[in-house]
């Protein structure tokens, strides 16, 4: 059995899988993109009607390709899980950026201006989103740096000879991907059925098209994450790492909890997460100079 999921984290988790995966997706995410315009075309010209805010302008139809795009972003945060444990944290970082990033196109279709820009709803998350982008963005920026001095965990666990912690890694990362396969085809089924107003047939529970499997996805990774944590435990009780790694946990969960809210909270929990696990890196690396 073990030897038969190792074989699947070969065969889905390997570096020529990846560069595979990076060209289909490329090619969907462009398909995708001129199959969005061709449906906002048929809304307007009234042959088609679709009741969502993602067909009324062509601008809309930007947040489709990088739907895919954060598709690839949650494989690469399996991919290096048994890898790298900062890029790992790095990858959901970049993730909850790129969900606001593409949020800013859905605002944009939606932008009503005026000289009442701050009282109009829209527009003012507009304002919110556009700016923590930016922060969010440079905070990664920091997040890389501090990652970059250090030798990836995957090296440091080889060299500690505690080969069970990257096969137990390998194992989690192989299952995650039939279980993330299934989240994202029930959760586009579900939100696609409301789309076209068949909710007799399917009731949908997400009250955003932003929250659409990224919310299942965070909640699974910190599920991820504490079998981690502990599994940790065999094999070292150096403080610091034990710190960082439930600090990253603790990060997790913010971002998680963002998807819950909206507005200035929903930006200070991301931003929040990003900037606490980035504080966390920066006192475990001098834990790591002090002691080597």
């Amino acid at each position: 059995m073990k030897k038969n999921i190792l074989n699947i984290f070969h065969s889905l988790l390997s570096e020529a899988t990846k560069k595979r995966s990076e060209k289909i997706i490329l090619s969907i995410a462009i398909a995708s993109f001129v199959i969005h315009l061709l449906l906002i075309f048929l809304v307007q010209v009234n042959i088609l009607k679709l009741e969502s805010s993602l067909f009324d302008g062509p601008i809309a139809a930007i947040y489709t390709p990088f739907s895919f795009i954060l598709l690839y972003e949650v494989y690469l945060v399996i991919y290096y899980l048994p890898r790298s444990i900062t890029t790992y944290i790095g990858k959901q970082y970049e993730i909850i950026t790129l969900i606001v990033i593409r949020r800013l196109f859905k605002d944009l279709s939606e932008l009503k201006l005026s000289t009442n820009w701050f009282e109009i709803k829209n527009d003012l998350q507009f304002t919110f989103d556009i700016i923590a982008s930016v922060v969010m963005f440079y905070l990664l920026y920091l997040f890389y740096r501090q990652s970059r001095p250090q030798h990836s965990d995957t090296q440091k666990l080889i060299t500690s000879n505690i080969d069970g912690f990257i096969t137990l890694k390998k194992i989690i990362a192989a299952s995650l991907v039939p279980i993330l396969i299934i989240i994202a085809t029930y959760s586009f089924s579900n939100w696609t059925f409301t789309l076209f107003d068949l909710d007799a047939i399917i009731e949908t529970s997400f009250k955003d098209v932003n929250n659409i499997f990224f919310d299942e996805f965070f909640t699974l990774l910190i599920v991820v994450d504490v079998i981690l944590l502990l599994a940790s435990f065999y094999y070292t009780d150096k403080f610091h790492k034990v710190i960082r790694n439930s600090g990253f946990i603790i990060s997790t969960i913010l971002i998680r909890l963002s998807f819950s809210v909206s507005g200035l909270l929903n930006i200070g929990l991301i931003i929040g997460a990003i900037v606490f696990g980035l504080l966390i890196l920066i006192i475990h690396n001098k834990f790591e100079k002090e002691l080597s």
